[in-house]
């Protein structure tokens, strides 16, 4: 009986592909073609209209690398048509092994309006539906030569900018073959004799060995291949679908698993491709969708990432009038909640919470529709403060699918509540069909129904299907499938339905459905908290530096009547988030993306210098005396947090209250002492110890020696810039040699060299500060290669304490469990902490996020704890030339220090104090009376009622209770979600409620608050 299912097995597949498929299109008459090339960059769709086109056949080569090409099609469809539906069929090279990553075309009529796109399965155009026959027509298509990247990860120059961008080099061999372009008559008995066979081959395939169905299914198709005459494929279509019909109507078992399949296109906002390709991939994939829908009232797609939309309804109006139309219809539903499909492991808290409001605010006021659904299915791992801001936006549950690629263990749940750091709990899903592009297939199905963990108390599970990253989304046939499915023998019931009623119907079902506390880790891409330190480096510093803007600028209006600059914000806050993309922001890009990226972060830094620089001397009124503006969330000295202060020094020179220690020589090395702690440096530059001078606790483990940089090969085994594999640790180079150890008054200066790379350090220790700071420029030329500085610490810490956007997290630093071990590279933002009950250090930072922390034997037996922060990185794909050259970054080891002392150190770390010339002292607008209570905005509202928001959260990990001061005449104060809106219940506060200066808060670890403040006597 095997040999006999091989054999009809083999038979079906040939049949398919040879026979029936080919004869969808059997009657053919051949279109004309003229092109157009491009000379450049994209150019308007007027501008393809009215070029001069010359003729061009078959086989016809096209396409350097990156470019555009416009080809105009021309036919007439025969009189003897007349009746039948119509199309044309263009291949114009397609790879159809890659569906999102080949040529893509987009077709227009001759007023310029889109058909829809054409793309490696999906090569056809509507022409008539029924034909009169004799019609003539016209199309023209806009083809993209995008250069297929993904197929071997090997290092390739096709991801730098095009030739045409930089004014050098030639543009390259043409790419792609012009296959095919025939009119042709769409046969639908013939095509939906295929679907016929698709499914049911499928689903026997799927079915156990065991199962009746499978062998009657074998032998139902086998009887109907029987019936088709291979000359003769539409006389016989008929008579094959009659003998597959019983096979079609068998109902599903009353028990059977129910999918909830939504139609969805993934397009990675950059990755293998710039920006500007996003925007062509999402209007021609969107122009498919609702091209779609016409035919398709059953047709739901679910559509993330509010960027995208935006760009349609800026860049192609007319595709976006058409999604606006399908919103109405309840067939297009706006998804996710969010402005991009954000990396959640690096970008900043408060970035993450616009990040939902902006999402949000676009699908209210463009579509009216409230999202609840946070869709993050590629997201490189999800940090544990999202539960928290989820609910704080109105968002009920919570989609991704990343975690089935770890690679150590296997998650537990398909279906679970997620509990954040705060305690607040999010209804979650991962498909467990394992995929965010599914085609509806048996075998699909069949893993999705055996692979759901959650089998028994739940029956339910989501299947994102269609073709992403430039593929075309969901075609004709995967719907055909979906039809087919809803209720048939031995497959699960296959529903076309929206998100929201799938988490509703499974939120229901398991209402006692597992709890997973704390992060979502991502057993995989561990590189990615590494790679491309310049982007990461423009994310951190726009982040601040937005801060600050907002900050100074709702200070000076609220104190000075400074014009607040709402729309420069919203524009400036929308870029840094659209660069936060989960490819762009972990440095999984291509260099198109990434040189690109730096420029826009200069120009976004350039211009929040320009905001903050205004709004501080609007502040500082005038005169020659320095004002010191502090915008960390905790007092420097004299200065106040969120506030400033006057120096008499002339502005800047160095703080006399806090003066850089002068190094002092000590054993061929130096040592700088400022009577907190007693730091060593030897005659290699390296430090061999840090003495808390109050306690006698030396941190560096005697014999050691700490700001070690070591080097390691990195190649892993797949996935340059997203992997760093474990056995990375296997191979090691200390880097001990110094070219220079000299003295300077403002510390310690090392040079050190090595293979073709140069590391120049400033070492320095100011007065009453337990802070060692590393100021560090690197020249890096370094090929696959990782490089870390070390830090053995003397102390046992069997947990390392990161801080994540809003709070921090408990990490175990020993590999007690293969959970425990898999965590060999983890991400902290500003600083990581270890330390025993009574006594600790920190490590902070200006741009790190990769760290790793091990444990290793004193000779008396005892255990010490390493820390390293992982510097850079060497990768080749998909950028061959991923972070070479210079580099400055800033860290420091904080000496006795326990969390909140990291997190304090670690906001003075990335917030420098600014002087500026002036005569006026500047109160803080807010201020708290705990320093577990971090303030973390400051801004005015964005519907511009000139109400102020301040969102604050409780940073240590415990109760905290902090009274307001507002230093500006208030009338209310009322706690609102993220989109500043009321929460329900939600009282207002009043000066006669409190003593005048501000309201009083009980916070729980870690939570969020966000603070509607209303000034008396604003508009």
């Amino acid at each position: 009986m095997h040999s006999k299912q091989r054999l009809i097995e083999q038979r079906l597949k040939r049949v398919l592909t040879e026979r029936i498929r080919p004869a969808v299109h059997a009657r053919t008459v051949p279109l004309r073609a003229g092109v157009w090339n491009v000379p450049g960059e994209p150019v308007p769709v007027a501008d393809g209209l009215a070029a001069r086109y010359r003729p061009v056949e078959l086989g016809h080569r096209w396409g350097p690398p990156w470019s555009t090409s416009w080809f105009r099609i021309t036919g007439r469809v025969p009189e003897e048509w007349a009746g039948r539906r119509v199309e044309a069929v263009v291949d114009l090279g397609f790879d159809v092994t890659g569906a999102g990553f080949s040529t893509e075309g987009l077709v227009h009529r001759t007023d310029g309006t889109v058909v829809k796109a054409l793309n490696p399965r999906n090569g056809w155009i509507p022409i008539a539906d029924p034909a009169r026959g004799g019609e003539e027509f016209t199309y023209y298509i806009e083809a993209a030569a995008n250069p297929a990247l993904c197929d071997s990860h090997r290092p390739t120059p096709l991801g730098d900018p095009p030739p045409w961008t930089t004014g050098t080099g030639d543009a390259g061999d043409p790419l792609y073959r012009l296959l095919r372009l025939d009119l042709a008559v769409f046969d639908t008995q013939v095509w939906e004799l295929a679907q016929d066979l698709d499914v049911l081959g499928e689903l026997m395939l799927g079915l156990p060995e065991a199962d009746p169905r499978r062998w009657q299914l074998l032998l139902t198709i086998d009887r109907a291949l029987d019936t088709l005459d291979l000359q003769d494929i539409s006389g016989c279509a008929s008579a094959a679908r009659a003998v597959l019909r019983p096979a079609l109507s068998a109902p599903a078992a009353p028990s059977a698993h129910r999918v909830s399949a939504v139609g969805h296109a993934h397009i990675d906002t950059a990755w293998l491709w710039p920006l500007r390709e996003t925007v062509r991939k999402v209007a021609r994939t969107l122009s498919n969708v609702t091209h779609l829908m016409d035919d398709h009232p059953e047709f739901l797609f679910a559509m993330s990432q509010a960027q995208q939309l935006a760009w349609l309804k800026e860049r192609r109006p007319e595709v976006y009038a058409r999604v606006q139309e399908k919103v109405r219809s309840g067939q297009f539903l706006p998804t996710g909640s969010l402005w991009v499909e954000p990396d959640t492991n690096i970008t900043g808290g408060e970035a993450l919470a616009r990040q939902l409001i902006h999402g949000k605010r676009f699908y209210l006021d463009e579509f009216g529709v409230e999202t609840e659904e946070m869709w993050l299915p590629d997201t490189f791992g999800y940090n544990a403060a999202m539960p928290q801001l989820m609910k704080l936006a109105g968002i009920r549950w919570f989609l991704t699918q990343k975690i089935s690629w770890n690679t150590t263990n296997r998650f537990p749940h398909h279906t679970f509540r997620w509990e954040g750091i705060d305690g607040t709990r999010i209804f979650s899903h991962f498909p467990p069909v394992d995929t965010y592009n599914a085609e509806l297939t048996g075998a699909e199905l069949a893993h999705a129904v055996a692979n759901f963990q959650d089998k028994g108390p739940a029956n339910s599970s989501l299947l994102p299907f269609g073709y992403g990253d430039g593929g075309g989304g969901p075609t004709r046939e995967m719907l055909a499938r979906a039809a087919r499915l809803g209720d048939l023998e031995g497959s699960p019931r296959v529903a076309v339905e929206r998100p929201a009623d799938f988490f509703a119907r499974a939120e229901a079902e398991y209402p006692d459905a597992p709890v997973w506390l704390g992060e979502l880790y991502l057993e995989f891409h561990r590189g990615t908290l590494t790679s491309q330190l310049r982007t990461k480096q423009g994310n951190r510093r726009s982040e601040h530096l937005l801060r600050e803007a907002e900050l100074w600028a709702a200070t000076a209006a609220a104190r000075a009547g400074f014009p607040y600059p709402y729309e420069a914000l919203d524009r400036l806050w929308k870029t840094v988030l659209l660069h936060q993309f989960h490819d762009i922001l972990p440095g999984s890009s291509i260099a198109w993306v990434h040189r690109e990226a730096e420029r826009t972060y200069t120009e976004v830094l350039d211009e929040l210098q320009g905001i903050v620089a205004s709004a501080q001397r609007a502040l500082a009124g005038d005169g020659d005396r320095t004002v010191v503006f502090n915008s960390s969330p905790y007092a420097r000295g004299d200065v106040p947090a969120l506030g400033a202060a006057v120096r008499s020094t002339p502005t800047g020179t160095t703080d006399p209250t806090h003066p850089t220690i002068t190094p002092a020589p000590s054993g061929g090395g130096f040592v700088l002492d400022n009577g907190l702690v007693r730091i060593g440096i030897d005659a290699r530059g390296l430090v061999t110890s840090a003495l808390d001078l109050a306690t006698g606790r030396e941190a560096v483990v005697p014999g050691a020696a700490a700001n070690l940089f070591q080097l390691h090969q990195d190649f892993p085994n797949e996935y340059d810039a997203w992997d760093i594999d474990e056995f990375y640790r296997n191979t090691v180079r200390d880097l001990t040699e110094a070219d220079a150890v000299r003295a300077e008054p403002g510390g310690v200066r090392i040079v050190r060299t090595f293979g073709d790379s140069r590391i120049e350090q400033l070492l320095s220790l100011r007065a009453g500060s337990r802070r060692l700071d590393i100021d560090t420029e690197i020249d890096w030329h370094e090929r696959e290669k990782l490089l870390k500085a070390a830090f053995p610490l003397d102390l046992r810490a069997d947990h390392s304490s990161a801080e994540i956007p809003f709070g921090h997290v408990k990490r175990p630093t020993h590999t007690n469990t293969s959970w425990d071990a898999a965590k060999f590279e983890i991400c902290a933002h500003r600083f990581l902490h270890v330390g025993e009950s009574d006594w600790g250090a920190a490590l902070v930072n200006d741009s790190t996020y990769g760290h790793d922390v091990t444990r290793d034997v004193r000779p008396d037996g005892g255990t010490t704890t390493t820390v390293r922060l992982t510097l850079l990185r060497a990768p080749r794909f998909p950028d061959p030339d991923a972070d070479q050259g210079r580099h400055r970054l800033r860290y420091g080891l904080v000496i006795g220090a326990d969390v909140p002392d990291a997190v304090r150190e670690g906001y003075h770390l990335n917030l420098s104090e600014r002087a500026v010339p002036g005569s006026a002292a500047v109160p803080p607008l807010v201020a708290t009376d705990s320093d577990a209570v971090v303030v973390e905005a400051v801004k005015l509202a964005d519907d511009r009622s000139g109400d102020v928001v301040v969102r604050l959260y409780e940073a240590h990990g415990g109760r905290a209770r902090t009274e307001l001061t507002l230093a500006f005449p208030w009338s209310a104060v009322t706690e609102t979600d993220l989109l500043e809106r009321p929460l329900a219940g939600a009282v207002p506060v009043r000066p006669d409620a409190t003593d005048g200066t501000g309201p009083r808060l009980t916070l729980r670890p870690f939570e969020i608050r966000t603070l509607r403040v209303a000034r008396r006597g604003s508009a």
